[in-house]
């Protein structure tokens, strides 16, 4: 299983991360952009792609649930991180970056203690709802640079969503804290 193509498609997104975040770092314009926005369009598709394959091949595996969110916070902690290098989320819309990343390395924590005591905690449609708006967010920061010379208001509209999954992100984030402190106290 470790070679299956859902577990491949996962390496990949977390080898993307890498090159989106030299792109940003080393290059600016809008071919730098488009290709950040390229790579990291696609290993979105492949957060769907890999979990869709494995269960229709019926090819889930622990690795494939251990690394697939650890890909998933890469990218996103990576673009978030970048995207307030290059100047692109700013002022308050840092706050809303500041919340995604916060939740993330909380949910973290919380899964690790959770798994010590044997304790699953399923991933909700709302959270499958904000990584969706996350990845959406992010894209369209990214791309907003090159595109909105051709579409205005992409990056604004961009800031919008990303407050609106930040919001999202405080809602989920709290459901796995219940949970957590639940059974800390149980135990």
């Amino acid at each position: 299983m470790i070679t299956s193509l859902p577990n491949i498609l996962t390496y990949g997104r977390i080898a993307a991360v890498p090159v989106l975040v030299a792109l940003l770092f080393f290059y600016d314009g809008p071919g730098a952009r488009l290709a950040a926005f390229a790579i990291f369009v696609a290993a979105c598709i492949t957060d769907w792609l890999d979990g869709y394959l494995a269960r229709i091949w019926q090819q889930q595996s622990n690795l494939g649930r251990m690394l697939d969110p650890i890909a998933d916070k890469l990218l996103v902690g990576a673009t978030l991180l970048m995207l307030v290098y290059t100047r692109d989320i700013t002022e308050w819309s840092i706050w809303a970056a500041v919340i995604i990343l916060s939740r993330e390395i909380l949910v973290s924590g919380l899964r690790e203690f959770l798994a010590e005591l044997n304790v699953k905690v399923h991933v909700t449609q709302l959270a499958k709802w904000k990584t969706a708006l996350q990845f959406i967010a992010l894209a369209m920061i990214l791309v907003g640079p090159a595109a909105d010379a051709f579409v205005p208001g992409v990056t604004e509209a961009g800031l919008v969503i990303l407050w609106m999954s930040a919001i999202l992100t405080l809602f989920t984030g709290y459901d796995y804290l219940k949970a957590g402190i639940r059974h800390a106290i149980e135990r």
